[in-house]
């Protein structure tokens, strides 16, 4: 998705088309990974700390969730953030990723896109990401913790990332390392200029399995 797109969409409230598209992308695969695990509405709203309405809704396409509620889910469901891609999976000995097979999952409304650089099958506990925040693009006020660990490094622009009490501020070329348990949140401070990060994040065996 085009950034613009994105900021219009935050700005105006409402997503285009692309944004409607990826919305239901995302609630299709969290419907099918659910009903895969045999698990209920209820059950899967209740662990994520989510309303019921809420979380239909998002599996019909028709709210857009922010990045922590969706780690919330994934963590619930027992993948990482990748197994809510939905890419189609390829031979379980892929190695190589072109750029024209790669997943993306777009949260237009918090103006970041993050493309998937690894495969979202297999055995794997780790996966890499292309993540893009348009100018003023954010994971919001609240901090959100999950389970695994995470790096990266900041290709382009700036990043404000918040860990527990701590607040850093990284320009492009400083890198970075934390649990992922340890509440945080991140964003991009400037109003004008894109921030993009390549973000690596590994999860434990028992919360990869893909469905």
């Amino acid at each position: 998705m085009h950034m613009k797109q994105a900021e219009d969409g935050r700005r105006n409230g409402r997503a285009g088309p692309e944004g409607i598209a990826a919305d239901l992308a995302v609630g299709r695969r969290v419907r099918a990974l659910r009903r895969a695990r045999g698990l209920s509405l209820k059950a899967v709203a209740a662990r994520a700390e989510l309303s019921i309405g809420f979380l239909s809704q998002v599996e019909r396409g028709l709210s857009s969730p922010s990045l922590r509620v969706l780690t919330a889910i994934a963590d619930v469901l027992e993948v990482g953030l990748s197994g809510l891609f939905g890419a189609a999976a390829p031979a379980p000995d892929a190695i190589v990723t072109r750029p024209h097979e790669r997943a993306e999952l777009t949260l237009w409304r918090s103006g970041i896109a993050k493309q998937l650089l690894t495969r979202p099958d297999g055995d794997g506990r780790l996966s890499l990401f292309l993540m893009r925040l348009s100018p003023g693009a954010s994971t919001g006020d609240e901090f959100f913790a999950h389970d695994g660990e995470e790096a990266g490094l900041v290709l382009e622009g700036r990043l404000v990332l918040a860990v527990e009490d701590a607040t850093m501020r990284l320009d492009a070329g400083d890198s970075f390392r934390f649990a992922s348990r340890r509440p945080h949140r991140y964003g991009n401070p400037s109003e004008s200029d894109e921030t993009v990060v390549l973000w690596v994040n590994a999860v434990p065996a028992a919360a990869r399995g893909e469905g």
